[in-house]
């Protein structure tokens, strides 16, 4: 497994080797040791979540908050999506910065998106099944987000500008500078 630094401290794309014959595929999708001695980040993973989603549907962006933080690993099953990872850790040499990597069934990447990040995918494909990990178990009184299309942040989410299916508690999210009282 091949594992890349982003732009961001603590985020990583994770490539897995994948071995093809006439029966189809194989990879290692995730390997604790390896994970952990390639970004000295914590790979004890705790939760699975599994979504279906159809095109243009944006979800996000979310963190828990507190004793609740998550830690993801993301990845595609079905189809694709740009997958978003935005640094919301005060004193972090990149806040306020963002990822965006376009996660697929095909190119099988995973994207490492570490406590104290906001997370969110969109679907460009016509649908799409996500799968992601988590290092802490799910609060719902933790939950908090920003606003997906925060001019501050400026994220191209690759879906046609009229397309786009958000949820309405999403809708109602503020934005990044609110929300870290900037």
């Amino acid at each position: 497994m091949q594992i890349e630094k982003t732009k961001l401290a603590d985020c990583y794309i994770l490539k897995p080797r994948v071995f093809e014959d006439a029966r189809g595929y194989f990879f290692e999708s995730f390997n604790r040791k390896a994970f952990e001695e390639h970004t000295d980040m914590n790979g004890a993973f705790v939760q699975d979540n599994q979504s279906y989603s159809s095109y243009g549907v944006i979800r996000g962006l979310h963190a828990q908050a507190g004793e609740h933080a998550q830690a993801k690993l993301v990845r595609v099953l079905k189809g694709e999506v740009i997958d978003v990872a935005v640094d919301a850790r005060r004193g972090s040499p990149t806040f306020g910065q963002h990822v965006a990597v376009r996660l697929s069934a095909e190119n099988k990447l995973q994207l490492y998106v570490p406590r104290g990040f906001l997370h969110g995918f969109a679907v460009v494909s016509e649908t799409a099944e996500f799968f992601y990990k988590c290092d802490n178990f799910y609060n719902s009184e933790s939950e908090e987000g920003v606003l997906y299309n925060d001019p501050f942040l400026g994220i191209d989410w690759g879906v046609e500008e009229g397309k786009e299916v958000v949820a309405d508690k999403d809708l109602a999210l503020p934005g990044f500078e609110e929300r870290m009282g900037i």
